[in-house]
This record gives structure tokens, C-alpha cells and sequence, in this order.
């Protein structure tokens, strides 16, 4: 595939329109050292231990951007906690500081800040990659054990911890899910459009050949299969672990250490999987330089049938496109594991607090709240417990399809229980089932390794599968410490 090899629609039409509006205010979804604040002690002694020298003042909570927009979910349930501690007769608060830029810039916003001291943050909201980083560095400090427990979904739960400790406690998740047109499906003669678990690329691929019999005449716009993030960026990074998770069952390329234990054999069979799944015939030409937002709004603009995305689409989606437009299902194959884990700095003055606000935000109901507004969930609880509401923050949009907001123009379809319609037969399982990216210390030098040896798939003169994993294999074996 050589990407940009179709000019884009004019950029006043309305479904780009509305979704680059909502996307504005996403995420922008995808070092080494020493130190271990109290790794002699238990989990519980660790946390308690924290706060000696505590001092009071604002819990200053430094994330990147809610998928929810301005004043969204997180800044409610933020309130929420400052709320409950003047009731106490607390003198306790928190306050969010939302970084700009995109998940790399603030991952080196952070570590600058932290380790030269410039700003006084107490809780830092962490991709999932960067907890073994920041661990391992000295920046943030170990937590107690029980602040992780049995009701979190088990392949997030492992995102938290390094080196056998917990370092950190997720907040919300995130994975790959695949996102299609039923109305696109049923204009090909397709009539059986609910796409489920199990669902192979090989079965994609075959409804895309059916769209695109009939798509450009029988659909305004309509010009490729699919389309996914293959800028040279993380989320190039993203679909290429999917695809050799998917062609390498039980794939680990880096080892409970952080060095590196692939081997060419398995980088070929991945390789192999992602060029089948990103060849020409099936996909947007401009995949090549899309990131998350991108290639939202083409697929919102109907230029593809299908699209690899993370959660916050379904909601995001749904602003222009009705159910019955609209499928998602789990991504064929492995899906990629995101999302973002809350920990407390090495340098905060408010430890106690910080870890107290933690445990708030991440409890079930904070949880509950959060896949109501949009979020994956990180708590079984979400997904399973009816009689689990929020209560704690309203999330936009009304609480249930019974009782919606006059004001409202969320959209998103709802179950009997309020929950996201997709959230516990769809969403909950590809959580379950999801792949980790490699866990090291040194994962900014993986990812940078991986991403720039990928583009050269998308070359006017590729290498072949071979070549190209062996010299994949070569530049992670000096990126990395290995076996």
C-alpha cells in the first residue's frame, strides 16, 4: 500500500465537520534510573509510609486531555471528592491539570517535571507503557497492594505494577475494537450484518470485496475497505503488536525484565500478517498518514466500511451515525491494550491524600461513572452489577435510556441498565482477551526502534517480510537489553 494515494473530500462536509469538533478533545487515545520508595516494605506498609513530612494543599492531578471534553467526567469526579472532604471538615483538595500535546510530548513534559522538580504534581495519570519507566526511574512510589483487587479486569490489572510491586492503579482502559457500516453492508446484499467474537480478518477482507462491488456506485463517498492509524507514531506501533500477537500465539517480545526475547521467526510471521491486513485492495490510502483522529472523521466521512478504533469512537460516532448504521465488534485477532494508570510521585508532600483520591476515583462507582460517560472500565463491577449506578458524577448524556436530558445530544445507545449497548457483551470480553505492548523501562526506544522499521512497509520498494524482520530483530536487539 502507498499511502496518500487518494486526495481527500472537501473539508466542509458535515460528518468531518462534527467529528473534528468532538475529536479536538482527545488524548493526543497509543529514561532509566534507580529507586524504590519503600520496596523493602509490604504494600501496605509502602502506602502507609508515604506521607511522613506530609503537608496540606491541593492534590494536584496532572493527566492528559478527557475524551469526554471540557469539564468532562474526570473533572466531575474530581469535584465529587472535594465535595466529600469538606463535608468531612477536610482541609484536603484536588485539582486536574490537563497537559497539552500529544501522549509523547506529555510523557516527556512529566518526566522533565519530575525530575528536575519544576512542578509540584502529586498523582500523574500514566499511559500504560510508561509505568515500568516511571517505577524504575524513581518517580513515582509504591502503592499498597489492596488498592488493586480481585474486581479489576485481570489483563489491566497487570498493567500496574514493575518489578513484582504495584506502582500504580488503573483508572480507565482502553483496546482495539473494529468499527463498521451495516447500512453499507445491506446496500451490498449483505444480510447478516452483527459481526462477533471470532470474527477473522479472512471474513473482513470478504465483506470488503462485496462493499466494494457495489460500494462507489451505491454509496456517496464510499472509496476503500478500512482504515487505521499507520502515521509513524504510536499507533503504527499499536497495529503492528496486533498483528503479531495475531500470528504468534503466546508472543512476548520483551521478557518480566524488559529485555528483549523476540526472534526473527516470529517478527516474519508478524509482518507478514500486517501487510496482509494493510495491502492495497482493502485499505484507505491515506492510512499512511492517519492517526486516531484522522481517520475517525473518514470513516464518519464514509470513505471506508470499516475502522479500527478505541472505545471513545463508539460515543463519538454515534453523534452522526444511528445504531443501525453503526456495528462494532472485537477486533479479529488480538487487540492492543491501552489506557491510562494513576500513581502517586516520589516528590509529592501530600502522599496520604493523593493515595486516598486514588483509591476514590478508582472505586466502583468512580469506575461505573466513567464507562457511563465513554471510558472502558477498568473494574468487573462496571460491566457486570446492575445494581452498580452513578451517583457520584452525572456523565454527559442522560443516566438512562428511560430518563433522558432534555439538553442532551448524547446520542450513544444505552442497555435497560444505562450502560454504554455494547459495553458487557463487546467491550468487557476484548478487555479480557487483550495483548499487553512490551513492558520495559526503555519502552520510548522500543517504540521509535519499531515504528521506523514498520514504515518501510509502505515504501515505493518494500523489503521483503524476511528482510525486514531481520533487520528489525538486529536494531531491537540494540535498542534493548536482551537475553
Amino acid at each position: 500500500m502507498r499511502p496518500g494515494s487518494r486526495r481527500r473530500p472537501a473539508s466542509g462536509r458535515r460528518p468531518r465537520a462534527l467529528i473534528a469538533a468532538l475529536v479536538a478533545v482527545l488524548t493526543l487515545g497509543a529514561c532509566s534510573g534507580s529507586g524504590d520508595s519503600g520496596s523493602e516494605a509490604t504494600g501496605q506498609q509502602a502506602g502507609a509510609g508515604a506521607g511522613a513530612g506530609a503537608v496540606e494543599g491541593d492534590i494536584v492531578v496532572a493527566s492528559g486531555r478527557d475524551v469526554t471534553g471540557k469539564g468532562g467526567i474526570r473533572q466531575k469526579l474530581i469535584e465529587q471528592w472535594n465535595r466529600q472532604q469538606e463535608d468531612k471538615g477536610s482541609s484536603s483538595r484536588a485539582r486536574l491539570v490537563e497537559l497539552p500535546g500529544s501522549a509523547d510530548q506529555q510523557r516527556s513534559q512529566l518526566l522533565g517535571a519530575l525530575q528536575s522538580g519544576s512542578a509540584e504534581y502529586d498523582v500523574v495519570n500514566l499511559d500504560v507503557t510508561w509505568v515500568p519507566e516511571f517505577a524504575d526511574a524513581g518517580l513515582v512510589r509504591r502503592l499498597p497492594d489492596d488498592l488493586v483487587d480481585a474486581d479489576v479486569i485481570p489483563s489491566v490489572a497487570a498493567t500496574a505494577g514493575w518489578d513484582g510491586k504495584l506502582y500504580a492503579v488503573p483508572f480507565n482502559s482502553d483496546v482495539g475494537l473494529l468499527f463498521y457500516r451495516r447500512d453499507y453492508l445491506k446496500k451490498a446484499g449483505v444480510t447478516d450484518t452483527e459481526l462477533g467474537n471470532g470474527t477473522e480478518w479472512s471474513t473482513v477482507q470478504k465483506l470488503i470485496g462485496t462493499v466494494g462491488d457495489t460500494g462507489r456506485s451505491a454509496v456517496d463517498g464510499y472509496e476503500k475497505g478500512w482504515t487505521t492509524q499507520l502515521a509513524p507514531y504510536e499507533g503504527l506501533t499499536v497495529n503492528g503488536i496486533e498483528a503479531l500477537a495475531s500470528a504468534v500465539d503466546g508472543l512476548r517480545l520483551t521478557d518480566d525484565a524488559g529485555r528483549y526475547t523476540g526472534s526473527v521467526q516470529d517478527l516474519e510471521a508478524g509482518l507478514k500478517e500486517l501487510r496482509d491486513r494493510t495491502q492495497a485492495p482493502y485499505t484507505l490510502g491515506d492510512a499512511g498518514r492517519s492517526d486516531e483522529a484522522e481517520s475517525l472523521g473518514d470513516f464518519a466521512d464514509g470513505r471506508t466500511a470499516f475502522l479500527r478504533h478505541w472505545p471513545y469512537a463508539y460515543r463519538t460516532l454515534h453523534q452522526s451515525l444511528t445504531d443501525q448504521q453503526l456495528g462494532v465488534a472485537p477486533l479479529p485477532g488480538r487487540a492492543v491494550l491501552g489506557g491510562q494508570n494513576l500513581a502517586v510521585t516520589t516528590a509529592s508532600k501530600r502522599g496520604p491524600a493523593a493515595q486516598e483520591l486514588i483509591r476514590f476515583l478508582t472505586n466502583h462507582e468512580s469506575e461505573r461513572c466513567l464507562l457511563d460517560a465513554g471510558f472502558a472500565a477498568t473494574r468487573l463491577s462496571a460491566y457486570n452489577d446492575n445494581g452498580l449506578t452513578c451517583r457520584a458524577a452525572k456523565p454527559p448524556g442522560p443516566a438512562t435510556p428511560s430518563t433522558p436530558s432534555a439538553e442532551s445530544t448524547d446520542r450513544m445507545p444505552r442497555d435497560e441498565h444505562g450502560r454504554p449497548k455494547y459495553a458487557r457483551d463487546t467491550l468487557l470480553p476484548t478487555l479480557q482477551n487483550a495483548v499487553q505492548r512490551p513492558r520495559t523501562p526503555l519502552y520510548g526506544a522500543f517504540t521509535q526502534t519499531f515504528t521506523t522499521e514498520l514504515r518501510r512497509l509502505y515504501a515505493d520498494k518494500p523489503p521483503s517480510d524476511g528482510e525486514l524482520a531481520n533487520a528489525l530483530h538486529a536494531k531491537l536487539k540494540t535498542a534493548l537489553p536482551h537475553t
